[in-house]
């Protein structure tokens, strides 16, 4: 079957690869798109399209996949107990077990992570299909904030905690938490609530690393108004419209 070639651009008229089209309306991962279109699953106007960055025009319909249109998407937002040792990766090049196995068997489209949880990390998880609802959530300019519960090697004074709420410099990122409160302690390490308005790779473990604090756990707790509370580890379920709600972008 023939390629379809590339239309010219039209001065303002918006145009978008293909391949990000179909992610943006929460069919499918960027990535698994353009495995889609790459396969000859992808037609546009009844030609197949192999160019995951051929540029379709804003609103433009006539795409279909396996034969079939595609329609808007319903929209899905789910909260995961994301357990210990799980990558937040559609697909994983060293074959480590990712969320997407742990939900393999839900029943659900295709959802993104909305923000992420390193291997180590554990706690609340959201994904959803809606990319401007989780626009809102990441982007850095919301402050939308993120409460961890973090144990940590030591017991930590109250000038330590303090020189954590004021941050460092760490690789020409500043790295600060909002806020740090004390839980509890034992004889040899203490949990601390670390709350961020911003997120940056591996935000927590470098500021504590830098100042030689370990940590034995992070658990996310909680992002903005909506908490883990009881959800049992490895455990998901959908969000309220109450919730959804009190986390879209104001």
């Amino acid at each position: 079957m023939s390629r379809i070639p590339r239309p010219p651009l039209s001065a303002g008229v918006p145009r978008h690869g293909l391949a990000r089209v179909l992610s943006k309306q929460g069919v499918c991962s960027r990535s698994e798109a353009e495995r889609w279109i790459r396969a000859g699953r992808v037609a546009l106007e009844g030609r197949v399209v192999r160019d995951p960055q051929h540029p379709v025009r804003a609103g433009q319909g006539g795409i279909t996949v396996d034969g079939q249109p595609l329609g808007v998407a319903q929209s899905f937002y789910v909260m995961f107990n994301k357990p210990r040792g799980l990558v937040v990766s559609a697909a994983d090049e060293h074959g480590r077990a990712t969320v997407y196995d742990a939900l393999a068997a839900a029943g659900l489209p295709w959802l993104g992570p909305v923000g992420r949880l390193d291997k180590a990390s554990e706690g609340l998880l959201l994904l959803s299909n809606d990319t401007l609802w989780a626009a809102g959530i990441t982007d850095p300019a919301m402050h939308c904030d993120k409460t961890y519960h973090v144990q940590v090697d030591c017991i930590p004074e109250e000038a330590l905690l303090e020189r954590l709420r004021a941050g460092v410099i760490d690789q020409g990122e500043r790295l600060a938490a909002r806020r740090v409160v004390p839980l509890r302690a034992g004889g040899k390490n203490a949990w601390l609530e670390i709350v961020l308005d911003e997120g940056r790779n591996r935000h927590i473990r470098r500021l504590l690393a830098a100042h030689g604090i370990g940590v034995l756990r992070l658990v996310r707790v909680a992002i903005g108004p909506l908490v883990l509370g009881d959800l049992p580890k490895g455990q998901w379920r959908h969000l309220t419209e109450d919730e959804v709600v009190a986390l879209r972008r104001r």
